[in-house]
């Protein structure tokens, strides 16, 4: 039970590598608040947990909205008393060629990915400064490196780098270790919604994602979960400022 008793906050964790993580963590002794823009979503994730035999709570809200996400951090710590574990994972995409993006494209995947990275983790940090113990886990992508049709999303992706090893070295003395991960081609709705975005067989997308991997396959939400759980974990506390890509390869 590698976070046993630990209160934990996963964002965008209705679906997806979110509700994995979220799971992961309740399956290690994490009490978990799932958090999700869609109420059906976060409650959907919630209750799977729960009947799975862990415990865990859904709080809906739009993390681009400060006094939200407000509200999200005092959920976590009047429910379990603390908070010891951030999940920054929601995210968007908003796909198209540079001279074919919008300004809400552009706008909509920087305020979801980094302004609301910035409010949870400023928020989440309070508490995890006063208690002087905290883990913070930053989803980027591999898209981080540059990606055809991803302008807005690389960006974002890049910039969650910097802004995780900044936060590293100013929370480092507090006891909180920041970390990224940054998943390659993983199986999840989004990566489906993707596909059929580009008129490509589902199949076919992923056969094209296995053989960007040295290991010949695509990754799971598990797969990132377990490197979440990895990285919140006290086996992972002489680490902070990393990003490890979770991506099958070199």
């Amino acid at each position: 039970m590698r976070v046993q008793d630990k209160a934990a906050i996963v964002t965008g964790a209705g679906r997806g590598i979110g509700a994995a993580t979220a799971l992961r963590l309740a399956q290690e002794g994490a009490k978990v608040v799932v958090n999700d823009i869609s109420e059906d979503n976060a409650q959907h994730s919630a209750a799977a947990i729960r009947e799975a035999g862990f415990e865990a709570i859904a709080h809906a809200c739009d993390i681009t909205d400060r006094t939200a996400v407000q509200g999200l951090i005092a959920k976590a710590v009047d429910t379990y008393g603390r908070l010891d574990i951030l999940v920054n994972n929601a995210g968007v995409i908003r796909d198209n060629l540079t001279h074919k993006l919008s300004d809400d494209d552009w706008d909509t995947v920087m305020n979801v990915h980094l302004k609301g990275a910035f409010y949870c983790s400023q928020e989440a940090q309070k508490h995890m400064v006063a208690q002087k113990y905290g883990k913070i886990v930053n989803f980027s992508s591999t898209s981080a490196l540059g990606n055809r049709g991803q302008l807005n999303y690389s960006t974002a992706k890049a910039g969650l780098q910097g802004f995780t090893k900044t936060l590293a070295i100013e929370l480092g003395r507090y006891n909180i270790n920041v970390n990224a991960v940054a998943p390659g081609f993983i199986e999840t709705d989004m990566t489906r919604e993707t596909a059929a975005r580009m008129g490509v067989d589902f199949e076919q997308f992923k056969e094209y994602g296995a053989q960007q991997s040295v290991l010949g396959r695509t990754g799971k939400p598990e797969d990132v979960a377990n490197a979440v759980l990895f990285l919140v974990s006290d086996e992972a506390s002489f680490i902070t400022g990393q990003v490890l890509y979770v991506r099958g390869g070199v």
